[in-house]
């Protein structure tokens, strides 16, 4: 367990102990990704993966990368792009293709651009399929040969990232169990055995597999026919079961998953294609994300160095949808009450009833080179639980599931108050049990996130401002479910717990000079006098004092603050600022998503605007307009888009989601089941959009409800008509 009183690790030692390091930059639009839960696979614009040194392209499942080269080749050279996308619904990366100039086996020339290839690649219940269509526009008949080169390292996730090992297990030889199979292969040092399965169709003609490893075809192409070749590849472990299906058949099982799943999303249509287009391409980045669990829906983090259960991020990827999407909040709560820790394990920072930060799969993992196989090492998930819980039953009413969580609430509760308080000055605070845990435990978990002005880092334990503002509606949530559960002396008490720790909070971390509440308290109680966007956070759980909450408004749209895009994590002003850094002076759409939901709640709704005209612009810039888990914080420049950081996770979770959050907090909506009530507090609209159809809201009780809010030419005042909505349901508008 870590020494209170330690100093803190110099910076050297910190930042090469989980650091992304991989040079390869990720944010390019020439990289293309494909993405189903365990299994995600990044190309290039070719369809090809090219092992490249110290790059991130590869076929991966559950965190470690099996295939590191694919390649197609015509005659021992690469075709010719001609084009490359990422279908709409995000199920198919489509790649147009045409032949250099060769000479066929007769020494025949075939001119460039004879030969037109199609390329249709896509992930299925963790297996990759990959259909080549090949027609000859040539006047003569063409026989050349193709060949799909294959190769897998079998690299952890870590190891991809830039983690050195002292050992590695064994490659194992190719090898073809059938005439149509070959198989690549790893014995690792966690006694696993790995295999990445490529099985061809069995009538593909002229077949033959090659070393090291290759499979080869003779391709007779008359004018004019068209020739298919399929092949997908299974990752598996200890395991040669071949469990894959045809291309076609394996196409048309994921599309009608994603039209199930499309037709159970409202449907949110706006005046303006663009913000429509980038409503669905993040609708569909969030069903890409989301896995399917024995606890039902939970969406991962982000491709593709979080593409697993995180409990922060899912957490707040349900927040952001809970008022369109109450079922995946019930879920995630579901799953990590099913994950909750049950005992102490200073390994792990698991302590009873902490709720869980990341759940890791690999070989890094199993030989504990790294903590994170079930890691607790966060300061934030526990309250966040509860005030989902709290959230979820004001948005349901759904007391069911409320009565299977009670005793995790509890337990919840009890680690808040005694392990997240462990001073019992009122306060959560953090510090790392385990020396190789994270040092920084809250959503800005790099090692240099928390600093004083002077940018000395500060000491754990350290209590975080946004993290005081969970706690407060964690206290609120459990005591509404308290008098559910008709346990008023509990709910009293955590009432009372509220009211403390506003007043407290409101006392100690509020300055008046930053016009802004303080970064944190460092292990000596001292404040952390630095203007960041976790003071903007603070707004979105309610703890903050009305006349504060309006002096910080103002704040956080100043230059300093508010990049044009977005709000930075950390003012131009501090000392650590550095707009390309991870998070002292970058832009994360999640942060300003949860900022403006915190400006509605005081009825800043200007700003809110503000902030929700920022991102949708970005958004225009960005290849599929798919925000990334962050940006740069550079000012934003007339006539240019904003400046990528170069490993941002995309897509991420909680960045594709942000948008939701942000039209809920224009319209400023809040769904109240228990009193079958909706509430639209000073609804809003952009100067861009004419009006907003949401069509087939759920409420409760299998009930739904659709409605257009829209502006009055004439003066920008905004309206709302009903276009169905149940009888019994109380509408109450207040402008």
């Amino acid at each position: 367990m870590a020494d209170r009183d330690q100093k803190p690790l110099q910076e050297q030692e910190v930042v090469s102990k989980y650091a992304i390091l991989a040079v390869s930059t990720y944010a390019d639009d020439r990289v293309k990704v494909l993405n189903r839960t365990d299994t995600f696979g990044i190309f290039d614009r070719w369809g090809d993966i090219l092992p490249l040194t110290d790059g991130i392209h590869g076929l991966y499942h559950r965190d470690t990368r099996y295939v590191h080269h694919l390649q197609l080749q015509l005659n021992d050279t690469r075709p010719l792009l001609l084009s490359s996308t990422v279908r709409e619904e995000n199920e198919c990366l489509s790649v147009d293709l045409t032949n250099q100039e060769l000479h066929d086996e007769d020494g025949n020339r075939i001119p460039k651009g004879s030969i037109h290839i199609r390329r249709s690649q896509f992930i299925r219940n963790g297996i990759f399929y990959e259909k080549l269509e090949l027609v000859n526009y040539h006047h003569r008949t063409c026989r050349l040969i193709g060949m799909l080169s294959f190769s897998g390292d079998f690299r952890d996730i870590f190891e991809v990232r830039g983690m050195k090992r002292k050992a590695r297990g064994k490659m194992l030889e190719p090898f073809s169990p059938q005439p149509h199979q070959l198989v690549l292969g790893y014995e690792g040092l966690d006694h696993i055995n790995r295999y990445a399965i490529i099985d061809f169709e069995k009538n593909t003609p002229h077949l033959r597999l090659s070393d090291p490893a290759a499979a080869v075809f003779e391709l007779w192409l008359p004018p004019q026919q068209l020739q298919v070749i399929e092949y997908n590849i299974s990752f598996r472990e200890d395991s040669l079961q071949k469990i894959g299906t045809n291309h076609g058949d394996a196409l048309k099982h994921l599309q009608l998953q994603l039209q199930e799943v499309r037709e159970s999303f409202p449907e949110i249509f706006t005046s303006n294609e663009q913000f429509n287009n980038w409503v669905n391409r993040s609708k569909t980045d969030l069903v890409s994300l989301t896995a399917i669990t024995p606890h039902g829906k939970y969406p991962y983090a982000g491709v593709p160095w979080y593409n697993t259960a995180f409990g922060r991020d899912g957490l707040i990827t349900a927040y952001e949808t809970l008022w369109l999407l109450p079922a995946l909040s019930r879920d995630v709560l579901f799953f990590l009450a099913a994950h909750q820790a049950k005992a102490f394990d200073a390994a792990a920072e698991a302590e009873p009833g902490k709720i869980l930060h990341e759940m890791r799969h690999g070989e890094m993992v199993n030989l504990h080179e790294v903590p994170f196989q079930h890691y607790y090492g966060t300061i934030d998930a526990t309250p966040l639980f509860v005030m989902l819980a709290g959230a979820y039953f004001d948005r349901t009413a759904d007391e069911q599931a409320m009565q299977k969580l009670w005793p995790h609430l509890q337990l919840a509760m009890a680690w808040i108050e005694h392990y997240g308080d462990r001073d019992g000055d009122g306060f959560l605070e953090y510090f790392s049990q385990n020396e190789h845990g994270l040092s920084n435990q809250g959503w800005k978990d790099s090692f240099d996130a928390i600093m004083h002005a002077d940018g000395q880092l500060a000491r754990a334990p350290i209590a975080l401002c946004e993290v005081q503002g969970y706690a407060y509606a964690a206290y609120q949530a459990a005591a509404r479910i308290a008098h559910l559960m008709r346990e008023q002396q509990l709910a009293a008490h955590w009432e009372n717990k509220a009211i403390l720790l506003k007043k407290q909070f409101n006392e100690r971390f509020w300055d008046e000079e930053l016009q802004a509440y303080v970064l944190a308290l460092d292990a000596d109680k001292q404040p952390c006098r630095v203007m960041s966007s976790n003071a903007g956070q603070v707004l979105f759980t309610g703890i903050a004092d009305p006349e504060k909450a309006a002096v910080l408004a103002r704040r956080l749209l100043q230059p300093d603050m508010f990049s044009g895009w977005g709000i930075r994590t950390l003012s131009t002003r501090e000392a650590r600022y550095n707009p390309m850094s991870y998070h002292n002076g970058s832009v994360w759409p999640h942060d300003v998503a949860l900022i403006a939901r915190g400006l509605a709640r005081y009825g800043h709704q200007q700003q809110v605007l503000a902030l929700l005209t920022g991102l949708f612009d970005a958004s225009l810039f960005i290849e599929l307009q798919r925000l990334p888990e962050l940006f740069c914080g550079f000012e934003r420049r007339k006539g240019e888009g904003p400046t990528a950081y170069p490993v941002a996770c995309s897509p991420q979770a909680w960045s594709v989601a942000a948008v939701f959050l942000l039209i809920q907090s224009m319209l400023h909506i809040e769904i109240h089941a228990p009193a079958k009530r909706l509430y639209f507090h000073k609804p809003v609209l952009p100067e861009y959009l004419n009006d907003v159809r949401i069509q087939h809201l759920p409420l409760c009780d299998q009930q739904w409800c659709s409605f257009t809010v829209y502006r009055y030419q004439a003066n920008d005042a905004v309206g709302i008509q009903f276009l169905e909505k149940p009888e019994d349901w109380e509408v109450i508008i207040v402008q």
